[in-house]
């Protein structure tokens, strides 16, 4: 997505794959592991750890960071197939 002035802008869209409630969102110019960590740390302490996260391969899912955090939280990752 780009801005009004074509300036790139990285969304992040959590969303409950059963009841497709939208849980979170964040916008902004560059998305890192520490900012969906944030995003899903605030997540689960409201609504528990999930079984899975489902997400894209983008840098800030497959970083290290987000991987460990994920497995120490007792969490398991599914990515989707790219370009679909």
């Amino acid at each position: 997505a780009r801005t009004h002035d074509g300036r790139k802008i990285r969304m992040l869209n959590v969303v409950d794959e059963f009841t497709h409630e939208c849980l979170a969102i964040r916008v902004a110019r560059k998305l890192k592991a520490t900012d969906v960590i944030d995003v899903l740390s605030d997540l689960f302490i409201l609504r528990g750890v999930p079984g899975h996260i489902r997400s894209d391969n983008g840098p800030e899912f497959v970083a290290k960071a987000l991987q460990a955090w994920i497995t120490g939280v007792g969490a398991k990752t599914a990515y989707i197939t790219p370009g679909s």
